[in-house]
């Protein structure tokens, strides 16, 4: 597997042309909350047509290749908004599509990603999670584009840092949420390239917080984990090859507990009528409950593709089962 570097500003800017043609900008609004200490602006990634920000490193993966090397198609191992990002960009172009998913995914991404045409073909975690670190690969023609290390992955990620710099030049603080990292550290590196004083934070689940335990060992370091309803961040452990840019870029790590991300996810929907998977409103719940984050904040509300029953169990106050 490729070692992922920290993508340049060019790098960015260039994979945002490409795939400016298929994807509007998300709007960064305001949430106002009426805090003394901090105003909180959502980046509002659901609005992409897969309703997730994958979107865009999934188009910037495809559009980057040869057309020659796609036409035996594409594959991505995936729980989720990733699988649906690339169906989506694999009809664009043309090609066939597999995502290689775990069972127990959302519903509604196994069903996105097959009503556009993509193949899930159900692996168990331990082998999606070799195939996501580069131990074990499908046996598959398909070009398998990495969905944590891939460099059009970082640079297509970063295009929301570009823009949310654009939009708001005096952001103190950024909040992404932490699954694999690839947006994370996309994101810190198109902010970090305009103003090194803009702090960048990932966010996680404290069901499983490895971010949180790297950072404070100064290594990778393998945590135990507890079930949980939020199923595209935390993990036991941190992909090896991005773990060298994540420690360069990110300024610390947030750890929030469902019932945290499921009060986010009802105030949103409260005050800005904003539906958000778990991962998606991780970033909010960090905001308001980390005392010491003032000034302008950036919550990167990454998908909203939450199944209805679930997401029923939260506006009626509940946390859905893992």
């Amino acid at each position: 597997m490729t070692v992922p570097r920290r993508p340049t500003l060019d790098e960015i800017a260039e994979a945002r042309m490409r795939i400016a043609p298929h994807l509007a900008r998300t709007p960064l609004v305001r949430l106002d909350l009426e805090l003394p200490d901090r105003q909180i602006f959502l980046k509002l990634e659901i609005l992409t047509p897969i309703g997730a920000f994958k979107l865009r490193p999934a188009l910037n993966a495809v559009l980057s290749r040869d057309p020659a090397v796609l036409r035996r198609g594409v594959a991505v191992t995936s729980s989720g908004n990733m699988a649906y990002g690339m169906a989506w960009a694999a009809r664009l172009a043309q090609v066939p599509m597999v995502a290689y998913m775990y069972r127990g995914a959302p519903q509604t991404k196994i069903d996105g990603v097959r009503a556009l045409g993509g193949e899930v073909r159900f692996v168990s975690a331990e082998t999606w999670w070799e195939y996501i670190t580069g131990v074990d690969r499908p046996d598959a023609p398909e070009l398998l584009v990495n969905p944590v290390t891939d460099q059009a992955v970082l640079a297509g990620n970063g295009s929301i840092g570009m823009e949310i710099v654009e939009d708001l030049p005096d952001v103190n603080v950024v909040l992404t949420p932490y699954g694999g990292g690839s947006m994370t550290t996309g994101v810190a590196s198109a902010v970090k390239a305009v103003s090194e004083r803009v702090r960048v934070l990932a966010v996680e689940d404290d069901s499983a917080a490895p971010v949180r335990a790297a950072l404070e060992a100064g290594r990778i370091v393998t945590v135990e984990t507890r079930p949980s309803f939020i199923k595209s961040i935390g993990g036991p452990s941190l992909v090896p090859q991005l773990w060298p840019v994540t420690r360069e870029l990110i300024d610390g790590a947030v750890a929030v507990s469902p019932a945290e991300v499921t009060d986010a996810m009802r105030l949103l929907f409260r005050k800005a009528k904003v539906v958000a998977e778990g991962a998606g409103a991780a970033s909010l719940a960090a905001a308001i409950v980390r005392p010491d984050l003032i000034g302008n904040i950036v919550c990167v509300i990454s998908g909203g593709n939450i199944d209805a029953e679930a997401y029923s169990v939260v506006l009626n106050g509940g946390i859905p089962a893992a």
